[in-house]
């Protein structure tokens, strides 16, 4: 073989080494920029995904219970159910429900904190606020109940204020979600709950597909038809998969400040109930 011709073939195989080697290296690489994070899909600046997220729950506050009866044929209520069924919440107890939204959790939580209880709803959304209060206020869920609206990466409370904080399916809309289970941990006392109720990573290899064909093509079109906007749906679809899966979310846990951290998975992964104490 001519001495050249071998060069030339060892030359162009160690290009298309380091050619893979960087596709490889891209593949790898997270998709945030210094500075930026996602929304949905999309790369953008820290300071913006608030005011993006705020823009879509604004959308769909109107519809939003109608909605979540449609993307999970009515099984998210369950879901809620078993999340404050199995919490530990006592009477007398202070409960904080971050992302509150349409006090779905809080009314389910009434009956367990008793009269001598409190629940504060806290929302970063004032539509989806509003939205809450209103239903509470027509159920005559009155008393016992605050109303505030805050960022859950720096909550307005004092240190060691609430015996449960809980907070369901908003976790994966928070952009500095370690600075928010930081600040959960704070606000609890000694002895307290967190709880986190959220979308998760679905576990049955052959579910999965059906599972994205729902979220990718099913729900944007009832967005559409049902609530006039398929992009919000579309973001929630996204939103889902960029969240932390289970184990993920334990150690961010763990590395907030919780102790007996612990998970469980509900219909398969597609949600997962998070639990963490602080001690």
């Amino acid at each position: 073989m001519d001495t050249r011709t071998g060069k030339a073939s060892i030359e162009s195989n160690e290009r298309w080494c380091d050619a893979a080697s960087a596709i490889i290296a891209a593949m790898n690489t997270p998709n945030d920029k210094p500075g930026t994070t996602h929304f949905g899909y999309r790369d953008v600046p820290v300071d913006e995904k608030q005011k993006l997220v705020g823009e879509v729950f604004t959308s769909v506050a109107g519809k939003y219970d109608l909605m979540n009866d449609l993307m999970s044929l009515g099984i998210h209520r369950a879901w809620k159910r078993y999340f404050v069924a199995t919490s530990s919440v006592s009477r007398g107890d202070r409960v904080l429900d971050l992302a509150g939204g349409t006090g779905d959790i809080a009314a389910l939580l009434r009956d367990r904190v008793g009269d001598a209880g409190e629940i504060v709803l806290g929302d970063i959304n004032g539509s989806m606020l509003k939205v809450g209060r209103d239903r509470m206020t027509d159920r005559g869920n009155v008393n016992g109940f605050e109303y505030v609206q805050c960022n859950a990466e720096a909550l307005p409370f004092p240190d060691a204020s609430f015996d449960l904080v809980t907070i369901a399916f908003g976790l994966r809309n928070v952009t500095d979600k370690d600075a928010a289970l930081r600040d959960m941990h704070r606000v609890l006392k000694v002895g307290g709950q967190a709880r986190v109720l959220e979308f998760s990573q679905v576990t049955a290899d052959w579910f999965k597909p059906i599972y994205d064909f729902h979220s990718f093509k099913v729900l944007p079109h009832l967005g559409k038809l049902f609530a006039g906007d398929s992009d919000s749906y579309q973001y929630l679809a996204e939103s889902i998969r960029q969240h932390p899966p289970q184990d993920e979310l334990k150690s961010m846990m763990q590395a907030a400040g919780f102790a007996r951290c612990d998970y469980r998975n509900l219909s398969g992964g597609i949600v997962a109930i998070h639990t963490g104490y602080k001690v």
